[in-house]
């Protein structure tokens, strides 16, 4: 049987389920996150069909780039999803995720950007932009 993780928006309009196995958290620091975050993202990733979303009209999505679009609750501005539009996968935040949510932190990518402001200094591994590059 199939995983299911439930989540959702810090006013509770935005919910959703994801089905199955995800990826383990990465930790995100390039500068449109640090942007819309304060600090960096954390995020699992899953299949776009493993996704549920009952966003009660809330969920609102904002091209950020060319390629890719952040989703977000318009009411409370809880971030929720990063997804690059030529996937069929969607990236979750791992902070809306309701506990216990059984995910471990895998590395942490675009640390060429973080902030001047705080150190990674957890022993994961650190990559200057995306992961193996």
């Amino acid at each position: 049987m199939d995983q299911v993780r439930t989540g959702g928006c810090l006013c509770g309009a935005v919910k959703f389920k994801v089905r199955g196995r995800l990826r383990e958290v990465v930790a995100c620091h390039c500068g449109q996150c640090r942007k819309q975050s304060g600090l960096y993202y954390a995020a699992t990733n899953a299949p776009d069909e493993a996704l549920e979303v009952d966003d009660s009209g809330t969920l609102t999505w904002f091209h950020s780039s060319d390629t890719a679009r952040r989703g977000f609750c318009n009411r409370c501005g809880s971030a929720l999803f990063w997804k690059d539009d030529g996937q069929g996968s969607t990236s979750i935040m791992a902070g809306s995720l309701d506990q216990p949510t059984g995910l471990r932190m895998a590395c942490h990518i675009y640390v060429a950007d973080r902030g001047d402001f705080y150190e990674i200094d957890d022993g994961l591994p650190q990559y200057a932009r995306s992961r193996g590059v």
